[in-house]
């Protein structure tokens, strides 16, 4: 593949594979909303709304800036900390573009992902094979899990994590190949910037710098042979000054200002001073270890490592309920997913694999992309947010060993690039395949906005809501209030939100309300399950003790300082389960208080009123009885709701057995059964939101939809 062929050799034709790659990324993202282009349930302000959680913590923080508001909450206003890039680059994009906050979030994601066509074409052009990066290009623009985070509407910094660091890869590679101050200064720039838009891919950049400085020290002392890369530019500088130059930019510790100074001061060193070869090596080492120590990198591996370790209980202290558990990307994943969100089928990452071997054998610089193939691969014990940053690299390596098999074949360049092309079609087919079936729906639909939108009338900036994490952001964004726990909040407070939905004692749950937010503000925002509780402190608070006294209105709440919501939406309905895990806990044993039965389902067959239901359980609505597996159980109360045009609940109440242990909603309006215990069936949830049942004195009912009920706290 060494000889240049005219897409290799003219910049115009180069620049025409950059375009129709990139059109062709954007195109087919365009599938998803010319898909919803006439569900008006999807619409919001005249837009078509987005389809990620996480993104509407970076869009408030970027309408915050733009509506110059300082948000009091310390979580509300850490949106610019996390990701410093891709709330300018929106703020700038909706102040000077014609464009609405909620056009701009829509579809910022593939204008900016698709931008990874660039670097895959430039990698095939530094091979001396354009082409190869323009079928490359295709694939990996597209693939299944790089689409699935950078589709349309997915505004989330993982526009960023692949595409900036394939650049990054690129430039490591162009030091590799043409050893020039240039490659270093490109791979520089890229470094500095590449935090501020996505720090967490940062562990992967070391792994590949490290590989880097092992591949320049074997090619140095000829311990590799390469002929196809340039040779080291006035000997022993090109390597030592690569090494000092990147190890001072990768000491991410340090604040910008210091390496930036750092660099140009080595820099200059480097080349007005004619320094030793023996020195150069010792400077080299010393700043290496410096990047080792200053890039965190045995603190960042032992950190993820006991991060996936510590998956449920906590054993010191009191003992609160781990999130990471509950995560469905953080789980093992098979081997036929792993191939699928990689390279779209099994024999796609499997000819993916074996390129990559075959590319590493033929072109060694490649074997600094080993770190993100191995964290694809890896991702089969790690989870499914692995696997998108092995796509491109995935990707380039299939088209590479299509390219040696075609040499293979024939000579005939039309019938190889025909072979190449068939080819590349054939791994295309089922990323396409699943992007036309890839239909997910936009983060809540119009009503839950509308209802959102009238908690914003009513509300203050200061006020709270309280909710499961999942909506605090959207909540954030369309009601301009602040939540306890969230998105990127998941901590002790899970406890506090999961114990005020599933309790059944409204005082307690008004009341522990009231406690948590104003002892949240008052702490500078500390993480209040830890505060009320002073837990692993000598004077800690036994819980039990405390939650009884909020109970029974005996504990002196602090002063009122603003007002406080409750957000009972209908979408919680399916994953109530998971949301009492976190609450039914003793923190003082780490024990389950009790054994929560709730199950939503709905019925499939109803002969002779013995209604069975789509998970298995049937019911004898004669008898007034379920049957769970083997087991015979009595029910207590058979409920039907139905909702009015007014958004009240009408009910009709049947009573079976008084010691009956189950109950039955029948919500109507849904079709939608739920069968539970007796203890949840009074829980905070289904009385309030199902059942619109709750203490007057408490609580107003100022927002109610078939979606969602928003209770204001009166205490």
């Amino acid at each position: 593949m060494k000889n240049l062929t005219i897409e290799d050799k003219h910049i115009g034709v180069l620049l025409l594979f950059m375009l129709l790659a990139y059109l062709f990324s954007i195109g087919v993202r365009m599938y998803w909303p010319m898909y919803f282009a006439d569900n008006a349930s999807m619409f919001y302000a005249e837009q078509l709304m987005i389809n990620t959680n996480d993104g509407y913590f970076f869009a408030t923080g970027a309408r915050d800036i733009i509506d110059g508001v300082v948000a009091a909450d310390k979580q509300r206003a850490s949106a610019f900390g996390v990701s410093p890039g891709l709330v300018m680059l929106t703020v700038y994009a909706t102040e000077l573009l014609p464009f609405s906050l909620e056009t701009i979030i829509l579809y910022l994601p593939a204008v900016i992902s698709s931008l990874i066509v660039v670097p895959i074409i430039l990698t095939g052009r530094l091979m001396g094979h354009t082409l190869l990066g323009f079928f490359a290009a295709l694939l990996g623009g597209i693939a299944w899990s790089y689409y699935n985070r950078t589709m349309v509407g997915y505004y989330d910094t993982d526009m960023f994590s692949v595409f900036l660091q394939f650049t990054i890869f690129y430039s490591f590679l162009h030091v590799a190949y043409k050893k020039d101050l240039n490659s270093i200064l490109l791979a520089s720039f890229l470094i500095f910037i590449y935090p501020y838009f996505y720090p967490q891919g940062m562990t992967i950049v070391y792994a590949m710098f490290v590989l880097l400085v092992v591949y320049l020290t074997f090619e140095y002392k000829d311990w590799i042979k390469s002929d196809e890369t340039d040779d080291f530019k006035e000997g022993a500088i090109s390597l030592y000054g690569s090494v000092i130059l990147l190890s001072i930019v990768l000491m991410t510790a340090l604040p910008t200002t210091v390496r930036v100074v750092l660099f140009f001061a080595a820099l200059g060193l480097l080349l007005k001073v004619k320094l030793e070869e023996k020195k150069l090596l010792y400077i080299a080492l010393a700043l290496f270890v410096g990047f080792l120590f200053f890039g965190n990198i045995f603190g960042e591996i032992l950190r993820r490592v006991f991060s996936f370790l510590d998956r449920s209980v906590e054993a010191e202290g009191l003992h609160f309920y781990q999130v990471i558990q509950t995560v469905r990307e953080a789980g093992a994943i098979p081997f036929e997913t792993m191939a699928n969100r990689i390279s779209g089928s099994q024999v796609g990452v499997i000819l993916s694999l074996i390129g990559y071997l075959v590319l590493v054998m033929r072109h060694k610089p490649f074997l600094i992309a080993l770190p993100m193939i191995g964290v694809g691969v890896l991702s089969l014990w790690a989870g499914l947010r692995f696997t998108v940053y092995a796509v491109p690299i995935a990707a380039l390596s299939a088209i590479y060993l299509f390219f040696v098999i075609a040499d293979m074949l024939t000579k005939d360049k039309r019938v190889k690039y025909a072979f190449v092309g068939l080819a590349t079609a054939a791994m295309l087919y089922p990323n396409i395949t699943h992007i036309i079936s890839y239909k997910v729906p936009t983060v809540l639909n119009k009503t839950e906005v509308d209802d959102l939108v009238k908690l914003d009338e009513m509300a203050g900036p200061e006020d709270y809501t309280l909710t499961w994490w999942d909506y605090g952001y959207p909540i954030w964004f369309y009601s301009n209030t602040n939540t306890l726990i969230d998105g990127g909040k998941h901590t002790h407070d899970n406890y506090i939100v999961s114990k005020i939905m599933q309790t059944p004692s409204q005082e307690l749950a008004a009341n522990l309300s009231r406690l948590v937010v104003e002892t949240y503000v008052d702490s500078n925002y500390s993480m209040v399950a830890d505060t009320i509780f002073k837990n692993n402190q000598e004077d800690q608070v036994d819980p039990n003790f405390l939650l009884s006294e909020l109970e029974e209105g005996a504990y002196k709440l602090p002063k009122k300082t603003r007002d406080i919501y409750l957000y009972l939406p209908y979408r919680m309905l399916r994953i109530f389960p998971t949301v009492a895990v976190f609450g039914n806990l003793d923190l003082t044993t780490g024990k389950a208080e009790k054994k929560i039965s709730f199950y939503p389902t709905n019925a499939v067959s109803n002969k002779e009123g013995m209604i069975a239901f789509s998970n298995g359980i049937t019911f004898d609505a004669k008898r007034g009885e379920i049957t769970l597996g083997q087991q015979k159980m009595k029910v207590r109360n058979f409920i039907v709701t139905q909702n009015t045009k007014q958004g009240k609940v009408q009910l009709q109440s049947q009573l079976y057995h008084t010691d009956g242990e189950y109950a039955i909603v029948y919500m109507k309006s849904y079709g939608t059964f739920v069968v539970m215990d007796r203890e949840t069936f009074n829980s905070t949830y289904v009385q309030m939101f199902m059942l619109e049942k709750y203490d007057k004195n408490l609580f107003e009912l100022v927002v109610s939809s078939p979606y969602s009920k928003i209770y204001k706290l009166k205490i």
